[in-house]
């Protein structure tokens, strides 16, 4: 299975940005534009069918391009670009929201006993991974786009493709990150829960020490962890979720910069138009007015 079907099944069902489609849990997206915008990922794979991508997850910087699959399995604050995207070439992909429920059913089949760890444990895997798509891989992704024609089949056939295609990634070059998705007692999934706690507290002080503790771990262990499954250490993180969270607020308020500010947990305007403009590359007023002008020409 070649792309070209891929590329042509993802061109149907988008006209523009990213859209869920009426399998649960599949995403595809058509873009046209090469600006960096930092957003979320959620626990997904993302296959590219044209085009190329540039990721940067704290200090770390992942490209990948067609023929190519990035998957993640913590949701993190990223900056992201597509590398080259026009009109006549748009970047294309395929996403499939990775379900921890799922994974775990695969890591129980007698099939996968040979890829689990050891008592002595798999080790921390990042939570991002690129690999190359075999055609296996694409051939799924195709299937799977196909039902889309056939609404009746969806219910039956779309969990059996997605069992395969996390599968198949799974026993992969990449698997180990995937796998710990399933694993109750990974690290991976003890920094989730402690990641899922900073995301509805972003606007509170945090110790490490706290984090570590409803991680059970050391707090040298912990942040060992959290920076090997996360790219960046938890203050960063959270610095990253506030100011995400902040353009969100200021989208819908533009002129209060300094009550978004301790609104989200800084205690100096001044130290958070710093920080806003060190992320985003221009300060909230300026940033805010070129994203809403944005979306009024878009409407």
């Amino acid at each position: 299975m070649s792309l070209v079907e891929l590329r042509a099944l993802i061109g149907r069902h988008v006209r523009a940005g990213t859209a869920r489609t009426a399998i649960p849990g599949v995403l595809v997206s058509r873009m046209t534009g090469s600006g960096r915008e930092a957003s979320t990922t959620g626990t997904v794979l993302a296959l590219v069918a044209q085009g190329a991508k540039r990721l940067s997850v704290g200090g770390t910087v992942h490209d990948y391009g067609a023929g190519q699959y990035l998957v993640v399995s913590v949701d993190l604050p990223v900056s992201g670009q597509f590398l080259d995207a026009t009109a006549d070439e748009p970047a294309l992909g395929f996403g499939l929201e990775l379900r921890a429920e799922t994974v775990a059913e695969l890591m129980l089949t007698p099939a996968a006993a040979s890829l689990r760890p050891s008592s002595s444990g798999e080790g921390t895997a990042p939570a991002v991974a690129v690999g190359s798509a075999s055609d296996r891989l694409i051939d799924a992704a195709a299937r799977m786009l196909r039902l889309l024609d056939h609404p009746r089949d969806i219910p039956v056939l779309a969990p059996l493709i997605e069992r395969e295609t996390l599968w198949l990634i799974m026993s992969g070059d990449q698997g180990a990150t995937v796998r710990q998705v399933g694993l109750a007692d990974s690290s991976l999934n003890r920094v989730s829960h402690v990641v899922r706690w900073m995301r509805e507290r972003y606007a509170e002080p945090v110790r490490v020490e706290d984090l570590a503790r409803q991680a059970s771990m050391s707090p040298s262990t912990f942040h060992r962890s959290f920076q090997a499954v996360m790219s960046m250490s938890p203050i960063q993180y959270q610095k990253q979720i506030r100011l995400q969270e902040a353009r969100l607020q200021l989208l819908a308020q533009p002129g209060h910069v300094a009550g978004v500010a301790y609104a989200v947990g800084y205690e100096s305007p001044s130290q958070f138009s710093r920080e806003y403009r060190r992320y985003f590359g221009a300060p909230p007023s300026q940033d805010v007015a070129a994203l809403r002008d944005a979306v009024s020409r878009e409407g």
